[in-house]
């Protein structure tokens, strides 16, 4: 399995019955095709969609659909389209119970840093902004290391997100949730060791004492 889906697929694994659920590009909306079954998400858009489902066939596929990142989407029974006024004030109000969003980088503090790399074009931050402090629970999702340097730091080196906001990281070798300013290691994949994990985390961790194996 490769390292995305095993994010997405543990991402998948965190979604609450009845949970307006908020997914960012690549890897969090990649998850929307693997809620487990029985398990009934909202799923909202900030670009204006509430009530999507998995990832449309060439069959079911229309155009006029897609989600913040211009992937294709389905429409569930109930669905509703609206403006990005209607979209955003959902976010603010409150009413987003967890966002899932991709990182460049995430730090021992639970900061985030997922928008911009200094001399590169980003034409902005976008709705990440407003879903990093309006929603409920704040998941990052990001791969572990990029050219064998690890991206889960004691610092963020890139400029902000938000700072302090994250509630949980899954990467593709482990979750880590947060505990006396440091990553808390909750899980770990599948033929994965702590050791490995605390190998390849240039941030400071502690280890809690029931590790478990990443259930995907």
């Amino acid at each position: 399995m490769k390292p995305k889906e095993i994010i997405a697929r543990r991402v998948a694994l965190e979604f609450k019955d009845g949970d307006v659920v908020n997914l960012g590009f690549g890897i969090p909306n990649a998850s929307a095709d693997f809620i487990p079954e029985g398990v009934n998400v909202i799923l909202q858009a900030e670009n204006g969609a509430l009530r999507f489902g998995e990832t449309p066939t060439k069959d079911n596929y229309n155009p006029n659909l897609a989600n913040s990142g211009g992937a294709p989407i389905t429409l569930l029974p109930g669905a509703a389209l609206f403006d990005l006024q209607t979209s955003f004030a959902i976010i603010r109000g409150g009413h987003v119970d967890a966002t899932v969003l991709g990182a460049l980088e995430v730090s021992q503090d639970g900061s985030i840093a997922n928008w911009i790399i200094p001399g590169k074009f980003a034409p902005g931050m976008g709705g990440a902004m407003d879903l990093l402090v309006g929603a409920k629970r704040v998941i990052g999702a990001i791969q572990h290391t990029t050219g064998g340097e690890s991206k889960l730091l004691k610092e963020c080196t890139l400029p902000l997100s938000a700072k302090g906001v994250l509630d949980l990281v899954i990467t593709e070798l482990a979750v880590f949730g947060f505990k006396d300013g440091k990553f808390l290691l909750k899980e770990v994949a599948p033929g994965v060791t702590v050791e490995e994990v605390l190998e390849k985390t240039a941030g400071d961790v502690i280890v809690a004492e029931d590790v478990k194996t990443m259930p995907i």
